[in-house]
This record gives C-alpha cells, structure tokens and sequence, in this order.
C-alpha cells in the first residue's frame, strides 16, 4: 500500500475510533454497550491464540531451560550443600551432647579420687600387635611418659609416648600391661595383667588377677582398683578397675588368678583424661560406684495340710497360733446327759 495522505488520513480516523471504542468500553465496565462486540471478539480471535499459544510454549519453555540450566544447578547444588551443612551441625550437636555428659562424669570421678587430670580425645586406635589409642594432648599440655590414663568409669592405661600435640597409651588390656591391683575390703594385693583382644567384647574377661596369698578369700563380685606405683608413676592409688567374675582354683600353685571384667569399655573410648598430678592421699574405694543393692528375697508362705488348710498349729497368716501366757486352756464343763 502507498503510503499518501489518503492512507494517513484513513490510518487516523481508525485509530481514533480503537481509542474511543476503548474508552467506552471501559468506563461502561460490565454495562458497556460494546460487550457483545467484546465476546464476538473472544469468538472470533480465542481459538487462533489457543492454537499460537500451543505452538509457541513448548519452544518458549525449551528455551527457557536451555538458558536457565546452569541457574538451576547451581541452586540445586547451593541447596545440597545447605542441607549438608544442617546435617553436620546436628551431628555434631548430639556429639558435643554426649562428649560434655562424659566430661562432667570424668570430672566428678577425678573429685572423687583428688586427681589433677587434662581431659583428651582418642583420637585414633593403634593398628599394629599393641593395645594402643592416639590422644589429643601432649608435651605441650603437660603430658609425660608413664602418666595414668582414666575415663569416668575407670582405668584405661598408660602414657608410652609423647609428641608436641599427640600422645600415644598403652591399654590396660595389652599383654605387656601389669598393674599392681588391691581388691575392695579384703586390702588383699596381686598384679593385673592384659590379655589381649582376644578377650575384647561379647562379655569377655579382658584381665586376669593374681593374687599373691593363695590363701586369701576372693569372691565373685569383688571389684578391683590400682594399688598405686612407687612414685605414683605410671598408676597412681584408687582408679576402679573392674569386677571378678571367674576365679581358678590354686591348684598348689603359689598364688589364685581371677578373670576380671574391666568398668571400662575399651572398644568405645571416646573422652579420656591424663593423671598430670597424684592424690594427696589413697583414695582406696573411694572411687568406685556403690554396690548395687540385692534384690530382696520372699519370705516362704505355710505349707498346706493334705486337705489343703495350714498344718496344725499354724494360724492363717503362717504363723505360730498365739496363746496367752500364764493361762489355761478353759475346759468344757460337762453338761448333764453327756
């Protein structure tokens, strides 16, 4: 079409007229004379846009990812990593929960004992024929060679090695470890030795006690603590140690050997303490636990006779029948006729 001011003029008037019809419509709102011309509209152009619209919004919605895709992974991987992060906070909440509940036990056996100790971590567990775990303390915290080794039930070992910041100790449950022991009342002394893993878990024996006066009671349930060493190096005195669950006859022998069952769990050590200073005094049994109360026993009830009442003699609470003292039995008068 040419453009000339025919053309111009015709262009004009009809944009007037869109514009005035607009307005109309508008102001009239749902009572716009131009309601009908609106849905004949709708009519007419609806099913034409429905038609564009399906063609276009797939391509539109390919673009839209194709352009997006690195937006996207990246926000899936900005919320990994938060929900990872969460994670590891609550681990490490429950962590700190049950470390400091095993740092207050350590604390109140240690008050107990009157033992100066540096609360550590195990850190590692030793790999090679030793019993041994890694710690978290060393030279630099005071730590030295042949100091004790104790958690909140007990004893753990030795110190054997010491670095800047690490320090490495010799379970009680090694074969080389011997530990002067006292058991609870008697005073009656012996040595504790390591058995090795092979009596690490499913209930095993550990440790093995020999008493040095094969004469001396011993018992089962009798528990054990340190003797404490000359110097106080490498065991200081009172550090429970465990209970004696099965003891080997002398045989002749010079001495008694017990099989003892450690307080401590040695395949789950987790906060730990050093011994950097001795008791004042022998704590003896201070340190341990009290001793678990037995389970009362039933009194026995009356036997039953054969026709199923209580035995002569007896009253129905099963006792015997109660009769006044310095009484007589009364004695039935005989009525005329008998």
């Amino acid at each position: 079409m040419k453009d000339t001011r025919r053309t111009r003029v015709v262009l004009g008037a009809l944009l007037i007229a869109a514009l005035a019809m607009i307005t109309v419509d508008y102001r009239g709102g749902e009572h716009s004379p131009l309601r009908g011309l609106r849905g004949l509209g709708a009519t007419v152009f609806g099913p034409v846009e429905r038609v564009s619209a399906a063609v276009v919004r797939p391509v539109g919605n390919t673009f839209d990812a194709i352009t997006d895709a690195p937006g996207e992974r990246r926000r899936a991987d900005r919320l990994e990593r938060d929900n990872q992060r969460l994670r590891e906070q609550l681990r490490a909440g429950r962590l700190d929960r049950d470390r400091s509940a095993q740092l207050q036990r350590l604390l109140g056996t240690a008050g107990m004992g009157g033992y100066k100790i540096r609360a550590a971590q195990v850190i590692s567990a030793g790999q090679g024929f030793e019993d041994t775990v890694t710690i978290d303390v060393g030279s630099r915290n005071g730590v030295r060679a042949d100091m004790t080794v104790m958690s909140a039930e007990g004893l753990v070992g030795r110190i054997t090695r010491v670095g800047p910041a690490t320090a490495t100790v010799l379970l009680a449950t090694d074969q080389t470890s011997s530990v002067g022991s006292r058991l609870e009342d008697s005073k009656e002394i012996g040595i504790m030795q390591g058995r090795g893993r092979r009596g690490l878990g499913n209930g095993g024996t550990p440790l093995r006690f020999q008493l040095l006066d094969a004469a001396a009671p011993m018992r089962v349930g009798q528990r054990l603590v340190t003797l404490g060493s000359q110097g106080e190096r490498p065991y200081v005195p009172g550090v429970p140690i465990g209970v004696v669950e099965r003891i080997d006859s002398a045989g002749g022998g010079l001495t008694r050997t017990a099989y003892v069952r450690p307080f401590v769990r040695f395949t789950s050590l987790d906060v730990v303490a050093v011994v950097v200073a001795p008791p004042r005094t022998d704590p003896r049994d201070a340190v341990l636990p009290p001793t678990p109360k037995p389970a009362p026993t039933p009194s026995p009830s009356a036997s039953p006779g054969p026709s199923g009442s209580p035995s002569p003699g007896a009253s129905p609470s099963g006792g015997a029948e109660a009769r006044p003292r310095g009484r007589k039995s009364p004695t039935k008068t005989p009525s005329p006729g008998d």
